[in-house]
């Protein structure tokens, strides 16, 4: 990767929180805009790592090189160049100068950025830059929300309040596949489902950063919770930890 930028956006100053908040968990538990609302209320930063995975899945298609062949993936990760945004009402992501934002939600970047994403060298390159974001986030607004599937684990290891957001299988493929109807992708609660359960498999059984919780994560069950509960459970868990600063 020759270059990663970050764009602020328009969080600026210093926010309500402390420190990171790393987020992990399976598809389709609502991480994404959990982590975007929470920053909000946080006035902190946010962090989608997985849009960057998703990112480099376009570099790779875009190539026309096959997501397995590990090798040439690598190749395209370190010709990219991402702009990544950190501004959770508006946060964004560009490859080689194009907005990426919609592209990557896509279903042929969803079939592929599994095996793009468990390639060693894509993670070695994209966590280092991913420290350096949330490194950056800490010294000049005080705190960011990470979501991912490494952050407790891998990426963000001394976060002081690591969160595993989970949900029943069928919870998260009606929520993906509302989702994805909304934003005029067509899609079906069984086909989601077994996507769902495809990349569940995939993602906890790869060799480089499986998916897992953390030792020491607070588990989050939301099959039966809200956005606004969801929110609410996490605002309380960062209230415990003493991570946010008012007046």
């Amino acid at each position: 990767m020759r270059a990663v930028g970050v764009s602020e956006g328009a969080v600026v100053g210093q926010g309500q929180l402390r420190g990171v908040v790393a987020l992990d968990g399976p598809s389709g538990t609502g991480k994404s805009t959990v982590a975007k609302r929470l920053a909000m209320a946080l006035d902190a930063r946010y962090l989608d790592t997985g849009s960057m995975y998703r990112a480099i899945t376009v570099a790779v298609l875009r190539a026309g090189v096959d997501p397995a062949d590990e090798a040439e993936v690598a190749r395209v990760a370190d010709a990219a160049v991402l702009v990544v945004g950190t501004d959770p009402r508006q946060p964004g992501i560009t490859l080689d100068g194009d907005d990426v934002s919609a592209e990557i939600r896509g279903p042929e970047v969803t079939l592929a950025v599994s095996p793009v994403s468990a390639a060693r060298h894509v993670r070695e390159l994209l966590v280092a830059h991913q420290r350096a974001i949330i490194a950056d986030a800490v010294d000049h607004v005080g705190g960011i929300v990470v979501e991912g599937r490494d952050i407790g684990t891998v990426v963000s290891p001394d976060a002081p309040l690591k969160v595993y957001l989970t949900a029943s299988a069928d919870a998260r493929a009606q929520r993906r596949t509302k989702q994805d109807n909304a934003a005029g992708r067509e899609s079906t609660v069984d086909a989601v489902l077994a996507d769902v359960q495809r990349r569940d498999n995939y993602d906890s059984s790869r060799a480089v950063s499986p998916l897992r919780a953390a030792e020491d994560a607070v588990e989050v069950d939301n099959t039966d919770l809200d956005l606004a509960g969801t929110v609410d459970a996490l605002l309380d868990l960062v209230e415990r930890r003493g991570l946010r600063v008012t007046g």
